[in-house]
Parts: structure tokens; C-alpha cells; sequence
């Protein structure tokens, strides 16, 4: 009981010890009362904590041999100072450490594990069963061992080596607890002290080539750091203290340059990791060594390349420096040093482009020399490149980039600004030209082997990059060229036309008196402006004959000396030109001078607008965008800025041939064609004496379709050139409704569809005039009504008259000159309306007529011939209109007696029988026509029954048959009043 204490007695001791306590207390504040509140104080627990973040963060700043120092305080410091990524993250600051490799090691890890467990337990299995009742020889199931066999090992042997050799790390962790290394070796680099005699000799090879032997291995970067640390770590230190090279252990251990750099790009390296106090000391000492070093071995690089010592100390040095630092300082000495780089060989001169050539042009055999000669120095330097420096550092690249920058932009510049002060279109060939020239010369060069694959596109970018701040200047330019050349091409042949007809006039007026011009000048130009042209034969060169006057238009046509004037070109001085003075003798009346005017006015129809002035213009935009077109292979911004100048120029071309040239022509050839008066001309060539040749076409009007020709031709070249200058070189898209080039293809077809619609919607009134004149000139009479008033028959011809031959002649001529040359919906409406107004016109001729029952057969014959000419057309909406103008032939075939009393010479008689109708058969008669007229199926609904009856009018003996026709049609039902 003694031995035990309860809670009764501890209590009791606690308030005694209190008392005590309180009492000594109480009499030391009375003994000394200055120290009694020092004395009082009494500390129950002295224990200073830092927070293990601040701690963590202080050791990232500690030197290494301090770190193991502070893993010896206490078991938690070394948990912290052992942790595992505090030396991942120096490796990592170095460079060396793969995460990749980490991380499939230790996956390889886990997967041993498992596979050591699994082996663990099947044998833990294996070896249960052995104990299982029934089992024979330690096999479960009483199975019999092969004979010979023999245990290939012992399972609870290999359980107990693998477990002790888990605990024997444990041991020798445990036994080398409280060592100053603790994972580091220690070398030494000066083994010669006894002190240092214990420790492992330094190696000099081992520091060269620490860094690539390093191990990414979680839990192991501490060792792995250790490694590094002593075999550069005393190197490093020693280099920081030094101070000089010649003080340095380095420059002393290792003599050769290669060893040299690699250990100083190895120590480089490993002071990433150096973040104790005074870091930057250390680092910059080190960096003035490399300088050092560097210039040293750059001077022998330098004196190597004066001597053109390649195989020798150029590619010695060049590898020292590269594996110093990467050997940017070589590469900058090897480029600055090229006699072409330091101004020392002149290449060319950028002026003798411009120098012995004519306005306007460039010479470019300069240049492309120019180019020849920087490809071949490229070329073999890239050779040199190749054998002086390493395979893993890119040479190339930066040569071309330096001599893109210095040379050819400089060389550039000075070309292009000088060919601008020459003139706009000598800059433009100038920067056109030298693009092409520097695109060949870019693909003379080939990658070597140190290139990588985005060599082709990044040499394209170096070359391109002299040409970028003159892309804006040059398209703007380029389009100001074209525009300005064409606008002067169109200009010139408007001026040259106006010149020529002014010429022309005056020499047809210089032979005419004055006076008498003025006071006939009202009445006879009116009766000239509406003659036409004879525009298919060639103008004669024989001249008058001595003694007679020039008075018709034969006359005329002798007087103007030359062929069919062809359309101007302005190429050149040795180009024949069309006349512009006639060289025969001129009229001597105002009627022939006029009339041989207009018919100069009237021929040049043909030349309203020229196709070789098109053409000339299509070679100016094809020149102007196979220019531009070059820029298109740039790429990027400055290539859509290129297509689209491209498309810009195509639409100039298209603005300034449509609307000023070909839509102006069609134009003034539509004025022409409303001004034509076939009566007019007739009377006109009449009085002029000229009625041998008449002819029967309407002369305008042919030329108006060969000017349609003219424009087709421009149309399909601008189809053809579209197609090869912007579709075939990807300029533009045809299936882009949007694009500019697409709108104005567009938009000039359809001017041109217009002005040809106008013209020959304005050529079928002229032609239905002609038809018309036709009509009423040359049918006769009697093509109708051979027989007059008599009753004896006469021999009819049943073929068609001379009329409807010569009209069919003429319309089937003007419409066979548009197959192929016009659209075919636009020819299809133009026959339809020819084919509608031909059946109109012929229907208000056939009232005009007199026709008897013998003349019918030749009506029938011409109606006939129309049919079949408008079938030939092969337009179906034309078949009814002349089928129902057959059928309506039928109302002058169909004969009826008048009545005998009719002759009667008793008028009461007379009357009286033409008002009963009986007696006769001219009643039936009637009555059957009366039907013809009434059935308005048979006309497909064209002619009403009033119109067919104005057409049974014209019979020649419808006064003799009226009265019984009438009450005919009353009997039928049919009432036309």
C-alpha cells in the first residue's frame, strides 16, 4: 500500500506543494522586491518552432555543403532536406532530369512488384497444397512424379534471401546514418595532403561527360544530384575563386580546347542550380572566363577562315565553339567574314539595268547575273558549311537571311528607286522582272543535311521580305499603267478615226462650189444621210473617164482609192495605215460628194470599234497580270493583295473595251441602222443613174451583223484569256459569284447582249421596211389576177412569184449571217420576232391585193415558199401562224357562178335575181364559203372570223358574189356586221 498512490492522496500532496510554493513566494517578494517580478516569473515551456514552409524555403538557399550539415540536426530537418523533389527541381534547373523516363521507370517498378507478388503468391499457394491431406510427394492429388526429375529450385530458400535482401539496405541505411556525404562521393582534385588521402581519387574524365550519365529516377535524385555535385562542384567553386584563367585548375587538368569548352559548358550548365548567396558573383565570374575562352578560340576560327583553312582550324574551332555555347559567335564570324557580306567584291551594280535602254523598258540581263552570281557563291559556301561545322547546328539559314538583308535588298532598292524617277512602267517591269529572277535563284539553293524540313518556305520568306515594302507601291503602279496605256491606245484610234472622216469629207467637198452647197444644203443632206453603203464590194481604183461627170454612185465609189479600210492599229509607223486623203479625183456635184460621204460614213460601220485595237489591249492587261500574277507565289497577305490587283486589272480591261470602245460602236451602228430609208435610197440610186445594180439586201443591216461578228470574236478572246491568265493560274474562282473579276465577265456580256438585241430589234424594223418596199415595188398586178375582169382562162405559173423569192432570199441572208455567231436564245427570239413580223407584213400585203381564182394558185405557191422558208427556221411558235395562213389561201379557190341575170341587160331583171339568189347554184357555192369563213378552228384561233372576211374582200368578183356570201354566212350562223 505504501508503494500506491490514490487520488485522495494526490490531491492532498498538490495543495501542500502549492502552499510551499506560495510561501516561498511570499517571502522572497519581501526579502528583495526589485527581482520579485523576475523572480516570479517562471517558465513552464521553452520550445521555438518556425513554420516548416519557411523552413523548406530557407534550405532552397543554402549551399549543398550546408544542406548535409543541417540533415545531421534532427530526423525531421533530414526528412526535409532528403526530400526528394528539393533535387528534382536543381536537376530539372540544369536541364537533365526527364520526366518521360522517371515515369516509365517507375511504372517498370510497379510492374516487377506485381509481378513479384503474384510469384509470392503462387508459391504460397503451391506450397499449402503440398500440406493438404491426399497429396502424394508434395503434389496435390496423389499425382506421381516423372522419373528423373529434380526440384529446379527451393521456394522458401528464395522467399528468405528476397526478404533479407529488403532488410539489408535497411541496415547499411541505418549504419551509415550520420556520414558528412550522406549520398555524396567525395573527390578530391588535389590528392597529395594526407587528409585527402582517404578519399576516392578525381578523375578528370569523369566531369566531362557527368552530365549526360545522369539517371531520372524518383527517389534517387539526391544521388544522382550527388554524382554531379562532386565531380563539377570543385571545379566550379575553384573557378569562382580564381582570378585568372591561369589560376583556373580547368585550364591546367585539360589542355586540349575541345575538353576545355566541353567542361566550361558543363559547369555553365551546372550553375543554373547555384542559388546560394552570391550566385551572381560566382555566375559572372564564370561567364568572364567563357568570354575569355571564347575570344581566344574565335581569333584561331578567324585567322583559319583568312587562310581558307576549312578541313583544318575552320572546322576545329567551329566545333569548340559549338560545343562551348552553341556556336552562335562562329556562325556571326563565318557570314561577317564572306568577301560578298564585307563589301570587299562588288557583285554588280544595281544602275546598269537602267542604262542604254528605251523609255519604258529594263534591261534584266544585269540582275539575272546578278542573281547567277549570288547562286553560285551560296552554293559553295552552303559546301563549306557543310564540311567546317557540326551536323546539329543550322548554318545556312542565317547566311541566307544576312545576305537577303545586306546585299539584295540594298542591291534592290537602289534599282527600284532610280527605275521610278525613270518612269512608272520601267519600275514595274524593274520589280517584276528581279522577283522572277529571285525565285529562280531560290530554287538553285538546296538544303544540306542541318537543314530542317521548313527550309524551301523559310528562305522564301528571307527573299520575299526585300520585296514586301515595295508590294503596295508596285500593284498600285502596275494598275496605273494599264489603265493610263489603254485609255491612250483607245484614244489614239478615236482620234485617227475622227481625222480620218474629216479628211475624207473635205476632200469629197473641195470640188463642190460653195454657194450652191449652202442653198441645197437642207434638201439634199436629208436625202443623203438616209443612203445606205455599199459595203461588200471593194471600192474600185479606176478612175473616171475623161470628159464625164461624176454623177453616180458608181462614180463615187471609183472616187475613194483603196480596199475595205481595215480596222487602225497603232503598233507602229511601218504598219499600213487606212487612207486618209483619197487620192482620185473628187466629185464635182454636192449630190455625189455628199452621197460618196455618207457612203464612207456608212462603210466604216465595219470599224466602229477595231478587234485589233482588243487585241492590242488583251496583250496589255495579259503583259500587266503575267507581271502581278509573279507575286501570287508569295503567299500571305501580299499573295490575295496580288489576285486581286490581278482581278482589278481584268475588270479595267473589260470597263475600257466594253463601254468605251465596243458599247460606243454599237451605239453609233444602231444610229446608222435607225437612219436607213429603203424608198429614200431607191429613189436616191435612181436619180444617180445607178439602176443596174439595185441590190436586195439591206445593206446596213449586213453590216451591222458582220460588226455583231466583230464583237462575238472580242467576246470569245476575253473568254479565252479569262480562262488562261486567271483561271488556270488560280487567281481567281469561276464559281464565285462574288468575285470582282466573275461580276465584270458578267456585266460585259450582258452589254453586249443588249447593244446586239437593240441593234437587231432596230435591223428588223429596217428589214420589215425593206420586206415592205419590196412588196410594193415588185409585185405585180397580175401575180394575182392574171385574167382581169374576163372569164377565159389563161395559163397560171404555179411557182412562186419573183416577190416572194426575193424576200425570202433576203430574210433567209441576214438570218443565216447570226447562226454561230450569236447566242442561241438571242437567235432564237430574233427568227421568232423576224418569223411574227414576216407574218404581219404579208398579211396587210395579201389585203392590199386583187385576187382571182387563177391567181390563187400563185398566192397559194407564195404562201407556200414563205411556210416552207419559215419551217426551215425550225421554230415551232412560227408553224401555226403560217399554217393558218394556207389554210386561209382556201377562201380564192373556192368559185362561184354568178347568176345568169346577172348579164341580163333588163337592170329590174337584174336586180331582182342578185336579190333572190334562186335558180343558180351560186347559192351552194356561197354557202360553202361562207363556211370556210365562219370555222375559225381551222385558223388555230389567229384570224377571227371579221378578219378572214376583210381577206374574202380581195376576191376579184366579190362584188358579183357579196350578196349571196352574206346571206350564206347568215344561214351558218356567222354575223361579221
Amino acid at each position: 500500500m505504501s508503494g500506491r498512490s490514490t487520488p485522495q492522496t494526490s490531491q492532498r500532496n498538490s495543495r501542500n506543494l502549492s502552499q510551499v510554493r506560495q510561501a516561498q513566494l511570499n517571502g522572497v517578494r519581501s526579502n528583495d522586491k526589485v527581482l520579485a517580478s523576475l523572480r516570479a516569473t517562471q517558465v513552464v515551456a521553452s520550445k521555438p518552432v518556425l513554420p516548416a514552409e519557411l523552413i523548406t524555403t530557407i534550405l532552397d538557399y543554402v549551399p549543398v555543403p550546408d544542406l548535409l550539415r543541417f540533415a545531421q540536426v534532427s530526423r525531421r530537418l533530414q526528412e526535409m532536406v532528403y526530400d526528394d523533389t528539393r533535387w528534382i527541381q536543381k536537376l530539372r534547373a540544369m536541364g537533365v532530369w526527364n520526366e518521360a523516363e522517371a515515369r516509365q521507370r517507375v511504372e517498370e517498378a510497379m510492374k516487377r512488384k506485381t509481378e513479384a507478388q503474384m510469384a509470392r503468391e503462387a508459391e504460397e499457394a503451391r506450397r499449402t497444397g503440398a500440406n493438404l491431406p491426399g497429396s502424394v510427394n508434395g503434389i496435390a492429388g496423389g499425382g506421381r512424379r516423372h522419373a528423373g526429375s529434380v526440384t529446379l529450385f527451393d521456394a522458401g530458400k528464395e522467399e528468405s534471401n528476397y526478404r533479407k535482401s529488403l532488410e539489408k539496405p535497411q541496415m547499411q541505411t541505418s549504419r551509415r546514418r550520420g556520414t558528412l556525404a550522406d549520398g555524396f562521393d567525395d573527390l578530391t582534385i588535389s590528392p597529395s595532403t594526407s587528409a585527402q588521402a582517404s578519399a576516392k581519387p578525381w578523375d578528370p574524365s569523369i566531369a566531362l561527360n557527368v552530365l549526360s550519365r545522369v539517371r531520372s529516377m524518383r527517389g534517387h535524385a539526391r544521388q544522382e544530384f550527388g554524382k554531379l555535385y562532386g565531380a563539377l562542384g570543385p571545379l566550379y567553386m575553384n573557378l569562382s575563386r580564381s582570378k585568372g584563367h591561369s589560376d583556373a585548375i580547368i585550364f591546367r587538368t585539360y589542355r586540349d580546347p575541345e575538353q576545355q569548352a566541353q567542361i566550361l559548358s558543363s559547369l555553365k550548365q551546372f550553375a543554373k542550380c547555384d542559388t546560394a548567396l552570391g550566385w551572381q558573383a560566382r555566375e559572372q565570374k564564370l561567364d568572364s572566363m567563357i568570354g575569355v575562352f571564347e575570344n581566344a578560340v574565335l581569333r584561331e576560327f578567324e585567322q583559319g577562315c583568312a587562310a581558307n583553312d576549312v578541313d583544318g582550324r575552320m572546322r576545329r574551332y567551329a566545333h569548340v565553339i559549338v560545343s562551348l555555347n552553341g556556336g552562335s559567335a562562329a556562325v556571326d564570324a563565318f557570314i561577317s567574314g564572306q568577301p560578298i557580306m564585307s563589301r570587299t567584291l562588288q557583285v554588280a551594280d544595281p544602275l546598269d539595268c537602267l542604262e542604254a535602254v528605251a523609255p519604258g523598258h529594263v534591261d534584266l540581263n544585269p540582275s539575272r547575273q546578278f542573281f547567277a552570281k549570288l547562286a553560285t557563291t551560296t552554293v559553295d559556301q552552303a559546301a563549306v558549311i557543310e564540311k567546317v561545322f557540326p551536323p546539329s547546328i543550322d548554318v545556312l539559314p542565317p547566311f541566307l537571311s544576312r545576305l537577303c538583308e545586306d546585299v539584295v535588298a540594298n542591291y534592290l532598292t537602289t534599282l527600284f528607286d532610280e527605275a521610278h524617277q525613270k518612269g512608272v512602267e520601267t519600275y514595274v517591269k524593274a520589280v517584276a522582272g528581279t522577283f522572277e529572277q529571285a525565285l529562280r535563284f531560290l530554287a538553285s539553293i538546296q538544303p544540306n543535311k542541318a537543314s530542317p524540313s521548313d527550309f524551301t518556305d523559310k528562305a522564301k520568306q528571307m527573299l520575299t521580305q526585300c520585296y514586301e515594302k515595295h508590294i503596295d507601291l508596285y500593284l498600285a503602279e502596275e494598275l496605273s499603267v494599264f489603265k493610263s496605256k489603254s485609255d491612250a491606245e483607245v484614244g489614239r484610234w478615236e482620234k485617227e478615226m475622227t481625222e480620218q472622216e474629216a479628211s475624207a469629207e473635205s476632200f469629197f467637198m473641195s470640188n463642190v462650189n460653195r454657194q450652191a452647197a449652202k442653198r441645197d444644203f437642207l434638201s439634199s443632206f436629208r436625202k443623203v444621210v438616209m443612203m445606205p453603203v455599199n459595203v461588200l464590194p471593194a471600192f474600185s481604183t479606176a478612175k473616171p473617164a475623161p470628159g464625164k461627170s461624176v454623177t453616180n454612185l458608181n462614180t463615187v465609189h471609183s472616187s475613194y482609192n483603196g480596199t475595205r479600210p481595215r480596222s487602225p492599229t497603232l503598233t507602229g509607223a511601218d504598219t499600213p495605215q487606212r487612207p486618209g486623203t483619197p487620192k482620185a479625183e473628187p466629185p464635182t456635184t454636192e449630190l455625189a460628194a455628199k452621197a460618196a460621204i455618207m457612203n464612207a460614213r456608212l462603210e466604216g460601220i465595219k470599224a466602229l470599234f477595231s478587234i485589233e485595237v482588243a487585241l492590242h489591249l488583251t496583250h496589255l492587261a495579259k503583259a500587266s497580270i503575267e507581271r502581278a500574277t509573279v507575286f501570287v507565289r508569295m503567299g500571305g497577305q501580299y499573295g490575295d493583295e496580288a489576285k486581286e490587283q490581278c482581278e482589278a486589272i481584268f475588270v479595267t480591261l473589260l470597263d475600257i473595251l466594253g463601254d468605251r470602245h465596243v458599247r460606243n460602236g454599237f451605239d453609233k451602228a444602231i444610229g446608222h441602222l435607225s437612219g436607213y430609208n429603203p424608198r429614200e435610197v431607191r429613189e436616191l440610186r435612181a436619180k444617180a443613174g445607178n439602176t443596174s445594180n439595185v441590190s436586195t439586201g439591206v445593206e446596213p443591216l449586213v453590216t451591222f451583223l458582220e460588226l455583231v461578228n466583230v464583237g462575238d470574236l472580242i467576246q470569245q478572246m476575253l473568254d479565252v484569256f479569262y480562262a488562261q491568265e486567271l483561271i488556270a493560274t488560280n487567281v481567281t474562282d469561276r464559281d464565285d459569284f462574288l468575285d470582282p473579276a466573275v461580276k465584270g465577265k458578267k456585266k460585259f456580256e450582258q452589254m453586249l447582249d443588249e447593244r446586239v438585241a437593240a441593234g437587231l430589234n432596230r435591223g428588223i424594223d429596217v428589214l420589215m421596211d425593206e420586206v415592205e418596199y419590196i412588196c410594193a415595188t415588185t409585185q405585180l398586178p397580175t401575180d394575182f389576177n392574171p385574167g382581169g375582169t374576163s372569164t377565159e382562162s389563161t395559163i397560171v405559173d404555179i411557182g412562186p412569184s419573183q416577190t416572194a423569192q426575193q424576200i425570202v432570199s433576203m430574210i433567209g441572208g441576214h438570218t443565216g449571217m447570226l447562226v454561230g455567231t450569236t447566242d442561241k436564245n438571242m437567235l432564237d427570239v430574233f427568227t421568232q420576232e423576224v418569223g411574227l413580223r414576216l407574218f404581219a407584213v404579208l398579211c396587210k400585203h395579201f389585203k392590199r391585193q386583187r385576187i382571182s381564182d387563177d391567181g390563187a394558185i400563185k398566192l397559194i405557191s407564195d404562201i407556200n415558199h414563205y411556210s416552207d422558208f419559215v419551217s426551215s427556221l425550225r421554230q415551232k411558235p412560227l408553224l401555226p401562224y403560217f399554217h393558218a395562213l394556207r389554210e386561209l389561201s382556201q377562201i380564192y379557190l373556192v368559185h362561184i357562178d354568178p347568176p345568169a341575170a346577172y348579164f341580163s341587160t333588163n337592170p329590174k331583171v337584174k336586180r331582182a335575181s342578185l336579190l333572190s339568189g334562186k335558180g343558180s347554184k351560186t347559192a351552194q357555192q356561197a354557202r360553202d364559203l361562207a363556211t370556210i369563213i365562219a370555222d375559225t378552228q381551222r385558223y388555230h384561233g389567229i384570224f377571227p372570223a371579221e378578219e378572214v372576211y376583210e381577206f374574202a374582200e380581195r376576191r376579184a368578183d366579190w362584188y358579183l358574189v357579196k350578196g349571196d356570201v352574206e346571206r350564206a354566212m347568215y344561214g351558218v350562223g356567222c354575223s361579221i356586221m
